[in-house]
């Protein structure tokens, strides 16, 4: 009697733990093999090189966090029938997804790349767009573009774009570039070269106004200071060359800052900057092109941005006395 009650109880048991087996296996199975790892690469591209065997493209989505397991990935791929193989090509993932969908995805070659919307405002510098492009797109490479776009300063366009999850620096250098040149138009050329300027000078000159004034009347007035300046052989001594030059903003620098030796401080040197000290918006480049002549040579902006102008040194002083206790 009390063994047949064991072998019950036993049998019971061993049901139990057979119906749990069943029961809980496919969610341990998920946990461990199927579902996406905890790192998974979200918003990153993967680059799927050509002539991978499929055994070489699980041990890559595994090291790269797309998969837990390589082999539940071939596995999927077998039951999606794709025996084919996988396809080659830059995949992105912009969200976390299971095996299944990877493996999807991966033999009928869904590569998920759809533009991203980036909007660059004016007056950043080459090093500043990487950061902001960096900020959207994870593999972006920021200090391959920084250091390739310092010989665009000035001429990378402020503006929205759509750009891929996988472009190259030198892509988006073209395509800022190219919309650069596609708003200077021929109208536009004509007019400064009968102003005697050129477009280099233009676009620095530009460059301050985009970091020395917010309004287009304020632009086109220091426009107008600025140009005169140069005409009658004065420094520009414009503040806003300094973030550039040692990054320093325009309230912290010295003295000893403005004998700084640097072809950019025009403290120092007549004429305008070596280059362009930031990328000047379309607003900035006809402020440039269309001063507006008044009499003063001076001017400053308060701590709250409000320009005061002057027409000597005296009245310069004055305003600084003002305005910038």
């Amino acid at each position: 009697m009390i063994k047949k009650y064991i072998k019950r109880k036993l049998f019971l048991f061993i049901g139990l733990i057979v119906v749990f087996f069943f029961l809980y296996l496919p969610y341990v199975i998920n946990a461990y093999f199927w579902s996406a790892p905890v790192d998974f690469p979200t918003g990153r591209v993967v680059r799927v090189d050509s002539g991978l065997s499929l055994s070489k493209v699980a041990e890559l989505l595994e090291e790269k966090g797309v998969i837990k397991s390589k082999q539940a990935f071939k596995a999927a791929v077998y039951m999606l029938g794709g025996r084919s193989g996988a396809k080659f090509g830059d995949y992105f993932f912009e969200e976390a997804k299971n095996v299944l969908v990877i493996a999807e995805r991966i033999i009928k070659a869904d590569f998920g790349i759809s533009p991203i919307r980036i909007t660059v405002p004016e007056g950043n510098t080459a090093y500043e767009i990487s950061l902001i492009i960096g900020s959207k797109i994870d593999d972006f490479k920021k200090e391959e573009f920084a250091e390739k776009a310092k010989e665009y300063e000035g001429y990378l366009f402020p503006d929205t774009y759509f750009f891929l999850p996988n472009i190259e620096p030198n892509q988006v250098i073209k395509e800022m570039k190219n919309n650069f040149d596609s708003k200077i138009t021929d109208v536009l050329k004509q007019t400064i070269e009968k102003k005697g300027r050129t477009i280099e000078e233009i676009v620095i000159m530009a460059s301050l106004l985009e970091k020395e004034a917010r309004t287009t009347q304020t632009r086109r007035i220091i426009s107008g200071i600025l140009w005169e300046r140069m005409e009658i052989g004065m420094l520009l001594q414009v503040d806003a060359v300094f973030p550039y030059m040692i990054g320093k903003n325009t309230f912290e620098v010295t003295r000893d800052d403005l004998k700084t030796d640097s072809p950019y401080n025009t403290y120092k040197y007549n004429g305008l900057p070596k280059g362009p000290i930031a990328n000047p918006g379309m607003d900035a480049i006809l402020a440039a092109v269309y001063p507006e002549k008044t009499d003063y040579l001076f001017y400053l902006s308060d701590i709250d941005g409000n320009m005061h102008y002057a027409v000597d040194f005296e009245e310069h002083k004055a305003n600084k006395f003002r305005y910038l206790r």
